[in-house]
């Protein structure tokens, strides 16, 4: 429910949807089945997760810290829109700090060759 109500908003939104599309474009169910699977992974400790996302959001052409900020914000506002306010803080809390690993390796091109996962992001 989070994972589908949250890109549904970064697919409408003018400054995400073009980043997302240029990667995703006809494999958006494959990426909404991978992000299920990281979510559970990180929240619930699942292990259904498998994959580097750092690795992933190296060398994204025009990506800025903006993007991230509007990223975090979509975040917050669709937890905050379908959660109980409590779960919302946990979850948007988690968000808070992948946002900063991705970004940190995404804009200065560190990590790829990281192999550690996210889902060691401290909750």
């Amino acid at each position: 429910m989070l994972v589908d109500a949250f890109y549904g908003r970064v697919r409408g939104d003018g400054a995400l949807a073009p980043i997302f599309e240029s990667r995703l474009a006809g494999r958006w169910p494959e990426h909404l089945d991978t992000m299920c699977d990281f979510w559970s992974s990180v929240l619930l400790a699942t292990g259904r997760f498998r994959g580097n996302p750092v690795a992933k959001h190296l060398g994204l052409p025009g990506l800025t810290v903006g993007h991230f900020d509007r990223w975090i914000e979509l975040f917050h506002e669709t937890a905050f829109t379908i959660l109980p306010h409590r779960i919302a803080t946990d979850v948007t809390g988690r968000a808070e700090r992948i946002r900063v690993v991705l970004q940190s390796a995404a804009l200065s091109g560190a990590g790829s060759g990281q192999t550690s996962s996210l889902q060691e992001v401290p909750s």
